[in-house]
């Protein structure tokens, strides 16, 4: 006899504004540097906009090669706090500075248009909290921290699609909470 599962299924993440045009520029690109063909890309797209769900959408992109990081954007501050939440688009690389401040990033209703993020923290005696993605992937391995350990629980099992979410940086006397989003 099998137990009931704990969790109740997940339901598949509908496609958030942005997201399917951010897909479909980088499968144009694609073509465009040469990656796939003329057929592939027609096919490609005919998935990409049909798609319902996040995760159609990264079964579309997984075979393309790996986006080029761009520029770093940067957020700093040499005391006081740094706010960001709401529907803001993430860039591909994000660097966030403070040396004395509290960082709050919220990313659970952001757009995020690319399948991988990477966040660099230099943190000095401030604390960062940190709200990803129901479905994000976490990876903290290039985090260091001085003084205090970084909290985060990661979510088992996560939904397909979701992006990847790499943490970088230093954080001297403060601490960081990474937590995933309720909803």
């Amino acid at each position: 006899m099998t137990s009931p599962s704990k969790h109740p299924p997940r339901r598949p993440r509908p496609i958030v504004e942005g997201e399917r045009d951010a897909a479909v520029t980088r499968l144009q690109q694609a073509y465009a540097e040469g990656h796939i063909t003329h057929e592939e890309m027609e096919l490609r797209l005919h998935e990409l906009l049909t798609a319902g769900t996040r995760g159609d959408l990264a079964r579309v992109l997984d075979a393309l090669p790996e986006e080029e990081p761009g520029p770093t954007s940067v957020i700093s501050a040499a005391s006081g706090r740094i706010r960001r939440g709401g529907a803001w688009t993430v860039p591909r690389t994000l660097r966030i500075e403070s040396a004395m401040g509290r960082v709050r990033l919220d990313l659970s209703r952001a757009v995020i248009e690319h399948p991988v993020i990477d966040i660099e923290l230099s943190l000095g005696t401030g604390g960062a909290a940190i709200t990803v993605p129901r479905d994000a992937v976490v990876d903290i391995e290039r985090l260091t921290t001085g003084w205090k350990t970084t909290l985060y629980r990661p979510r088992h099992p996560t939904s397909p699609g979701g992006p990847t979410i790499r943490f970088s940086g230093a954080i001297g006397f403060g601490r960081v909470r990474i937590r995933h989003a309720w909803r």
